[in-house]
């Protein structure tokens, strides 16, 4: 799949609007497993919320169009990101958010990394940032990686409790989830019938797999599928990251450890796809934003509804396809943060 650039909001309006539309006939049906929950109960529909509330507008995109607060306009808010495309991104669609809502918001991409994001956040030098709930547990509280949990909203509520001992908020997490997966061509997944990771059983020991050199020890990597799936593989190589898709394409390796919001998941849909991790192995990777507890207060109630509406649209196919538009089709985060909220209904 490629995108159309002379009309940039149509692919991702469509893909909006047929997101939503699955989500609403899931929702006739029986109900989902708690594993299932934390991609689909928390976006009611893909666009950033199905309903407008009471005294709102409800968009064309199905979400409810920010209207700027007048009393917003006296703070002046610095929203940070670090400094990759799919955190620019977020950035900037929080920024760009917060602006349409009435605040002097404005944005600093320049972040290293989450060390560094953390000891600007503490200084007051932004106000607040994109971060993922298992390098929050992880780096910042020590938490091993099998402490993290594989749902959303626990990792964040555990994150959270951490974070308020530093006068720090982390807000509710988003839908999508940037974590490792195992990721292969599709045409091996159809000639061994696998949807999930626990379909490798019986099969793995036929098939090779690459990942980083780490990942013999992560938990998110060979340690879990060898000690918590109970796979074994004809052989494991270690390889740098960068060539993830190329070992596959060249058929060095059957499976490659690849992240779930890689943007040749969307833009080579029917070449890639990625196994279910079926029994939650892998630590929740989802983006909570974190702010100084002093900031959130004074910005007043305006700031954290913002943020948690703007990001309501954000699943995971949503969010290749904006990785995609960045990393592929050369989009700056701006451009493709201004995409997302014009075809979602935020912002007109």
């Amino acid at each position: 799949m490629r995108f159309n650039n002379k009309k940039p909001l149509m692919a991702l309006a469509m893909l909006i609007a047929a997101l939503a539309l699955a989500v609403a006939i899931s929702a006739c049906g029986s109900s989902s497993s708690s594993s299932e929950t934390t991609e689909t109960t928390t976006t009611e529909a893909e666009t950033g919320g199905a309903e407008a509330g009471e005294g709102g507008e409800e968009a064309a995109g199905g979400a409810e169009a920010i209207v700027a607060n007048p009393a917003n306009a006296k703070v002046s808010l610095t929203i940070g990101s670090k400094n990759f495309p799919e955190q620019e991104i977020l950035g900037e669609i929080y920024t760009q958010a917060l602006q349409a809502a009435g605040y002097k918001a404005k944005s600093d991409l320049s972040l290293g990394s989450e060390t560094v994001a953390l000891k600007t956040l503490k200084a007051g030098q932004i106000s607040g940032y994109p971060e993922y709930a298992s390098t929050a547990l992880t780096s910042f509280f020590h938490f091993e990686p099998e402490e993290v949990p594989s749902d959303g909203t626990e990792a964040w509520e555990k994150a959270n409790a951490e974070f308020e001992k530093e006068g720090l908020v982390a807000f509710e997490p988003t839908p999508f989830a940037s974590a490792n997966a195992v990721g292969l061509l599709r045409s091996t997944a159809e000639k061994y019938h696998l949807k999930t990771v626990s379909d490798l059983e019986g099969v793995s020991e036929k098939l090779s797999l690459y990942g980083s050199p780490e990942c013999r020890q992560r938990i998110d990597c060979l340690a879990g599928l060898e000690k918590l799936y109970g796979l074994k593989f004809k052989e494991f190589k270690p390889v740098d990251i960068s060539l993830r898709y190329t070992v596959l394409e060249k058929g060095q390796a059957d499976l490659s450890i690849l992240f779930t919001t890689d943007p040749q998941l969307a833009a080579e849909k029917e070449k890639f796809v990625i196994l279910e991790d079926d029994k939650h192995v892998f630590p929740a990777g989802n983006v909570i934003f974190v702010s100084q507890k002093k900031v959130a207060e004074e910005a007043g109630p305006d700031y954290e509804k913002t943020i948690l509406d703007v990001q309501k649209g954000l699943t995971l196919k949503v969010m290749q396809e904006l990785d995609a538009r960045v990393e592929l089709e050369k989009q700056t985060p701006k451009e493709a943060a201004a995409a997302y909220l014009k075809a979602a209904g935020y912002i007109k």
